[in-house]
């Protein structure tokens, strides 16, 4: 995608909204002898999705797996738009389209498997991580150049709060401490 383009969908964004397995993790879950799971989240994604609130943008999951450690990962994050274990991705989209009052514009989604193409399909901006499928590579606007759970999430939103002009705000707050 041009710069210019990118720029122009970048700059209307107002939800950044993630999978997470496969773009929040690197897609594995460990599985204990006891049944419970554990999966490792990227901690430079999480804090950029703090600036990002921070800096007034709305920040959501979307995940098709249930799992327990997600709405708790959202949870130390503020993060309060999460859909876990939805059948329909694209229904639970829709769905948060209505309760935040968004166009398919406003929304930057970040995927990485097939079954994230009906939401990126109609994302404002569609992204991946750099070793999403071939399917959700070929189809999405913008590639990070990290894998998922390696930066992926931070590279997209470094990119929104770039395109928004408050970037240097994110950074100013940290300089003035």
């Amino acid at each position: 995608m041009e710069p210019g383009i990118l720029q122009a969908k970048a700059s209307r964004i107002k939800l950044l909204l993630f999978d997470v397995d496969g773009v929040l993790t690197d897609g594995k879950v460990l599985i204990h002898d006891d049944g419970t799971e554990s999966k490792a989240f990227g901690i430079r994604d999480g804090i950029a999705m703090v600036w990002a609130q921070r800096a007034g943008l709305k920040v959501g999951f979307l995940s098709a797996r249930t799992s327990p450690t997600t709405p708790h990962r959202a949870a130390q994050l503020g993060v309060t738009i999460v859909q876990n274990g939805t059948p329909s991705k694209v229904r639970a989209y829709t769905r948060i389209l209505a309760g935040e009052q968004l166009t398919d514009e406003d929304v930057a989604y970040m995927g990485d498997d097939v079954v994230d193409l009906g939401v990126l399909a109609r994302a404002g901006l569609s992204a991946a991580p750099a070793d999403a499928v071939t399917e959700v590579l070929r189809q999405v606007d913008w590639v990070s150049g990290a894998n998922g759970g390696q930066g992926a999430a931070r590279e997209l939103i470094e990119t929104v709060l770039k395109a928004q002009d408050r970037w240097d705000g994110v950074l100013a707050a940290y300089r003035n401490e």
